[in-house]
């Protein structure tokens, strides 16, 4: 019946991946009206959930953008966190937990890595809601800079725990045993901050860095 959205081997079609986008964001939108309903306060305009559908959907396709990934799950891609991160820092914590929620399932859709239910948790909910925690730093000077960094470290943390719960039996052999016990913390931070270093460099271009303020002053209107 969904063949369309599967190929022979297990993976997603294009109409598959455009399933999983619009999925998401719907997901992600009606978490929002939810949301909304228990703090009229601080409801969300349209113009607000069209920024972060669009931020969302940026995210998902530049996850696909991957620069290397590793044997274990985790890639190098170009920025794709940083969608993520921009929704927190237009928008808030909650906002951001939010979105990095439905990023994450929109994560678990694209490639499923299922050893047990708390693994899946740490591996997509919690690491990717976890971006959502640069909504902490939006009013501060340099506040996108120091979210991003801080919503790294924690979806690394997350990922961590995951590695020291479920993934220590797929440690190389040729992994130094003195070592064994950073393994999962390595592994992790490897990718993330080698995709950190990148997205950095380029927000911290000035043309770049005035183009994200301009969109923010958008976004917030």
């Amino acid at each position: 019946m969904f063949d369309f959205l599967v190929t022979a081997d297990g993976g997603l079609t294009t109409a598959g991946y455009a399933v999983c986008i619009i999925a998401g964001i719907v997901l992600f939108v009606l978490a929002l009206v939810f949301a909304g309903k228990s703090s009229e306060k601080h409801k969300m305009t349209t113009r607000q959930i069209v920024f972060c559908a669009m931020a969302l959907a940026l995210a998902y396709v530049t996850s696909f953008l991957k620069l290397f990934e590793l044997p274990w799950g985790g890639s190098v891609t170009l920025c794709s966190m940083l969608f993520i991160v921009l929704i927190g820092n237009w928008y808030g914590v909650k906002t951001g937990i939010l979105a990095g929620l439905a990023y994450g399932i929109l994560q678990f859709m694209q490639e499923p890595y299922v050893l047990s239910f708390f693994q899946v948790c740490c591996d997509y909910i919690l690491a990717f809601a976890a971006l959502g925690v640069a909504g902490f730093f939006a009013s501060k000077d340099r506040g996108l800079l120091k979210g991003y960094i801080a919503a790294v470290i924690a979806r690394g943390a997350f990922h961590s725990l995951g590695g020291y719960l479920y993934w220590m039996d797929y440690m190389p052999d040729n992994f130094p045993q003195s070592l064994k016990s950073i393994y999962p913390i390595a592994y992790n931070y490897s990718y993330l901050l080698a995709e950190a270093v990148i997205t950095i460099i380029i927000i911290s271009i000035p043309a770049v860095s005035k183009a994200l303020g301009q969109v923010k002053k958008t976004a917030l209107q």
